[in-house]
């Protein structure tokens, strides 16, 4: 069986990953995203594919023989892509934004081998938030924590920030920035999984 490198830190990913019985090891990609975002002229999907492949071309020669994936998501509002809140104030802007309209989480997954891209995929989920009353943000931006800047929307869809939606286009581990059954299908056809 062919071995799969995870070129990423997200403790989601990893988890959904595990829960999958997908056999992988971790070796986070150094990139610098500020760069690629700063000098890119793209619309926000070829962006995080974009950054899904520098992820898995940056750590493919490291990992010999092996199959690397790399994985992002952007948020894109109103044809803008949005990076992570830097801080509550700014999610609590954010989210006020967001709040009674919709907006995508596009995502690009690339897995790559010896340097060269041998597979990717893209994925859009269109994402509505209902809108809340000021009570009920207040609860939220108290009770989130860290789920505030740990993504783009400033909410883990999986847990709490399910409570921001009145619906969802999009399958829930695309929300989560791991298209899980698409990559499943590439991981049976390069060895990885048995078929």
């Amino acid at each position: 069986m062919t071995a799969l490198v995870l070129a990423s830190g997200s403790a989601s990913r990893r988890a959904i990953l595990d829960k999958a019985c997908v056999p992988f090891t971790i070796d986070p990609a150094d990139i610098d995203e500020g760069a690629v975002k700063a000098g890119f002229a793209g619309t926000p999907a070829e962006l995080a594919l974009e950054l899904a492949r520098q992820k898995a071309l940056a750590v493919s020669p490291r990992q010999a023989g092996k199959l690397v994936l790399g994985a992002d998501q952007v948020l894109e509002f109103e044809g803008r892509a949005y990076d992570k809140s830097r801080d509550e104030a700014e999610a609590r802007a954010r989210l006020i934004m967001l709040c009674g309209r919709t907006h995508a989480l596009v995502g690009g997954l690339v897995l790559a081998c010896d340097g060269q891209i041998v597979w990717q995929h893209q994925s859009r989920c269109e994402m509505h938030v209902r809108n809340v009353s000021d009570s009920f943000l207040d609860r939220y931006m108290r009770d989130a924590g860290s789920i505030l800047t740990a993504g783009v929307g400033g909410y883990a869809y999986e847990g709490l920030g399910a409570q921001l939606f009145e619906r969802v286009e999009g399958d829930f581990f695309s929300v989560l920035g791991l298209p899980l059954l698409p990559l499943l299908d590439a991981l049976r056809q390069h060895g990885v999984l048995e078929g």
